[in-house]
């Protein structure tokens, strides 16, 4: 399809595709940051649950539900900073037409979430032992 038909040229189709980038990992950060919510709600409403009915359980409890949370919603907001980040760079670049493709964040952020997987791992399984 000829792209002078529909006032798109090659430039522009750069910028929708780097936006669509961008509110993807915006998606992803809000996605990871809920995720933290979530283990941390949880954790508190286990303690709750515990303390209206009077159970004592001999798992000790050592609060790193309420630890891995807080992280979780750090990683999603540093996930959001650096996608704004690497849009902008993006942006500058495909403005000036000198755009280097960049898998630095996409590294960082895979990374960081093995990492936490890893460590959810190794809490569950201390905790059913």
């Amino acid at each position: 399809m000829d792209q002078k038909n529909n006032g798109a040229g090659p430039k522009t189709n750069e910028h929708l595709a780097n936006e669509r980038t961008y509110l993807a990992w915006i998606r992803t950060g809000i996605g990871i940051m809920a995720f933290g919510f979530v283990v941390v709600k949880f954790s508190l409403f286990v303690k709750q649950i515990g303390l209206a009915l009077g159970t004592t359980t001999n798992v000790q409890t050592r609060g790193y539900s309420a630890a891995i949370g807080i992280v979780l919603v750090m990683i999603g907001v540093l996930s959001i900073v650096l996608s704004f980040l690497q849009y902008r760079k993006t942006y500058n670049q495909l403005t000036r037409g000198t755009y280097q493709p960049s898998t630095l964040l996409t590294t960082i952020l895979t990374g960081i979430i093995v990492l936490i997987s890893i460590v959810l791992v190794v809490y569950l399984i201390q905790s059913v032992s």
